[in-house]
Order: structure tokens, then C-alpha cells, then sequence
């Protein structure tokens, strides 16, 4: 191996490169970027960027001295537009076209786009550290804020609004916030907690369209309500971003299939999908610990470790004083099942448990318990 090519300059992407280094690989290692910024983390986008806590240069994971320093060539604001499996090239938007011997693809996700509403001023999406920069600064200034889609980003970006002053409301098609990630029974938990907050969540609605000439003025519902917005978020949910590998042969199907992929091409982070034989099905997770993991282990599968990859997967979420922690895959089907403290006081612990098994645990303002619960899914 001469020479690595990472597409995707994130979390994945530069965890792979620095692994790759540490663990001694010594040949050419390029990590290639759309964003013209240094590789930084997402998930204080949502959190402390918009509430002003972090400048946002804080999110970044280093200085540019650290990867030369580690022999590691960032092309940064380059969009990699075609792949070319038998060539083993990278073609960018540019035309150039970087060669590679191992490939690892790590471009995350796209945020799905409204039909309609997008060129009014004040309609934001959040992906970006840009994006993040931008909405900032219209939250400051913002009185009436509506955020369409109330899983982990929507409901995260809900919950800064508020706390920036802003009157919120919070609108999903599903009964209740991030009903469809945790269930409905921990969704209205959150609902009363945004409640309570001085959100006005509204579930079980559709946006249908967004009204303004130049700038947004109101969103409308399917039943016809008009709520006042003059900033509104789109937290609808996101894509794999593998256009750019449509026609190279390259399987994909809702993300790139790693257990189907040549044995030169890796994938790593949001856009990776595999079968996880611990919980018997085919998995893709936009979580921030799972981009960690199998960045190391696809680093470590590139110089030889065949172990498998079939972690418990972790993610939480953060929203006023709540930190809500899951381990584990939480199916549709799951009960819920309270094990230790109470839901009332907003601090418990609880099992997701689905045919006879336990899947999940879910831990609202005790960590170290949920941790503890952990042990119980690793032996699965």
C-alpha cells in the first residue's frame, strides 16, 4: 500500500487518517474534503455553537500543523464528483483525479431539502460549520422561531432557540419528538420537557408549505394553521451522500454495504452500512460515537486486523437539563420497562425490551447507571 485516499474530511475521515498514523502506517495518506475547514466534530453545532458557549473554531479536532506534522495531505474545499473502481481513482469536481490504493469513503450524510421554501431568507439547514454560523446569528435576532422535525437535531436546535429567548415551535409528523429514535413513551417525556420549557410542540402534523415573497413570514400545516416564523429550521431527516458514486459499481443501498464492498474500498461513519450479527440486522447510525469506532476499525481491517465489527452503539442527546443516553438498538416494537429511579422526576433508568430481549437502555440524567446497564447488552 502506497497510498490511502479518505473521502470525507469529518469525524470518520480524520479518525481514520490519525489511527492509520498511530498504528504505523508510513505511506501517503490523503484526506479529502468539500468543507474548506479543518476536520471538526458536528455534534456541538446544535448545542453549543447556536447558544453562543463555543467560538466555533473550538469544534475543530486540531490545528493544520498536526496533520503535515503526521504526513497527512488535507484537500479541503474538494468535492469529490466520481469514483472509478478498475482505474482506482478518485475524480474531483476540479477534474483531478487522485489515485489511491485503498480507499476509504467517509462522506456522511446530506440533509433532505423541503420542495419548496428554501430560497426565502431565514429557511436554515443545519449540517455545516457554516450552517451552524449562519443560524447563529439569525437566533440572536430571531423572535419567532419554528423547527420542522423534531428528532436529535430538530429537537436539540429547539431547545437552544429557546434558551437564546426566542418564542419556538417544534413540528413533526410523528405524535411526539424523537418518537420515531426513542419511541413514543420516552417522545412524550421530551414533549412535556420542551413543554415545560415554553416550546409549543406540535406532533402528528405535516408542513405543507412555507409563505414569504423575499423572507420567511409563516409555515403552514396540513390542516391549514399558520404559525408566525421568521426563522424556521429543516430537520427532516438526511441522505447518504453517495451521489458521487452513482455508475462506478460501488454497492449501495440507503449508505455503502462495507460487507459487499471490493476489498480495497472502505466505508466508515454516517454513509457506512453493515450487518450486525449482536443484533441481527442491517445497520446504518448517524451517531458521532459510532463514526469514532469504525473509523479504528476500518483503519485497523486496512493493516490487517480481521477482527469483526459489531459494536453496542451509543448516542445521546442533550436538551436544557437533560441528558438522555441510549446503548444499544431500540426497535419499533420495543416495551419499555423502568428498572431503576423515577420518569416523573425526570431521572431513571430503563430497558427497551423487543421479543423476549433486551435491546436498549436508556438512561435520562444517570449515566453512570446506564453505563453500568451497558454490561448487560455486551453479552449479547
Amino acid at each position: 500500500m502506497e497510498h490511502i485516499v479518505i473521502v470525507g474530511a469529518s469525524a470518520a475521515g480524520s479518525t481514520t487518517a490519525q489511527t492509520l498514523r498511530r498504528e504505523g502506517f508510513g505511506g501517503a495518506l490523503t484526506v479529502i474534503g468539500d468543507e474548506p475547514h479543518l476536520p471538526y466534530d458536528r455534534p456541538p453545532l446544535s448545542k453549543q455553537v447556536l447558544l453562543g458557549a463555543w467560538a466555533p473554531d473550538r469544534t475543530s479536532f486540531g490545528p493544520s500543523t498536526t496533520y503535515a506534522e503526521q504526513g497527512i495531505e488535507l484537500k479541503l474545499g474538494s468535492r469529490a464528483d466520481r469514483l472509478d473502481l478498475d482505474r482506482r481513482t478518485v475524480e474531483l469536481a476540479t477534474g483531478e483525479q487522485v489515485a489511491y490504493d485503498r480507499l476509504v469513503v467517509a462522506t456522511g450524510v446530506r440533509p433532505i431539502r423541503l420542495q419548496q421554501g428554501h430560497e426565502l431568507k431565514g429557511v436554515h439547514l443545519l449540517r455545516t460549520l457554516d450552517d451552524a454560523i449562519e443560524l447563529r446569528k439569525a437566533l440572536v435576532e430571531a423572535a419567532s422561531v419554528v423547527v420542522v422535525g423534531a428528532g436529535f437535531l430538530g429537537s436539540e436546535t429547539a431547545a437552544a432557540a429557546r434558551q437564546l429567548g426566542c418564542d419556538v415551535t417544534l413540528v413533526d409528523v410523528a405524535p411526539a419528538p424523537m418518537a420515531l429514535q426513542l419511541g413514543a413513551e420516552v417522545g412524550w417525556m421530551i414533549a412535556d420537557l420542551h413543554a415545560s420549557n415554553g416550546v409549543r410542540v406540535i406532533g402528528g402534523s405535516k408542513v405543507t408549505c412555507l409563505h414569504g415573497t423575499t423572507a420567511v413570514e409563516a409555515v403552514e400545516l396540513a390542516d391549514g394553521t399558520k404559525v408566525k416564523a421568521d426563522v424556521v429550521l429543516i430537520a427532516v431527516g438526511s441522505r447518504p451522500a453517495t451521489e458521487w458514486l452513482d455508475g462506478s459499481g460501488l454497492p449501495c443501498a440507503d449508505g455503502v454495504l462495507q460487507d459487499e464492498a471490493p476489498a480495497d474500498v472502505y466505508a466508515a461513519g454516517d454513509v457506512a452500512r453493515w450487518s450486525s450479527r449482536r443484533f441481527g440486522q442491517s445497520l446504518r447510525l448517524e451517531h458521532r460515537f459510532n463514526a469514532t469506532e469504525q473509523a479504528v476499525h476500518v483503519a485497523r481491517r486496512i493493516l490487517g486486523n480481521d477482527d469483526p465489527f459489531d459494536p453496542v452503539p451509543y448516542f445521546w442527546t442533550d436538551q436544557y437539563d437533560a441528558k438522555i443516553q441510549v446503548y444499544g438498538v431500540v426497535p419499533p416494537d420495543a416495551r419499555l420497562v423502568v428498572t431503576q429511579g423515577d420518569p416523573a422526576a425526570r431521572k431513571f433508568v430503563a430497558h427497551y425490551v423487543s421479543q423476549g430481549r433486551l435491546s436498549a437502555v436508556l438512561g435520562w440524567n444517570m449515566p453512570r447507571e446506564t453505563r453500568q446497564d451497558r454490561a448487560l447488552l455486551t453479552a449479547i
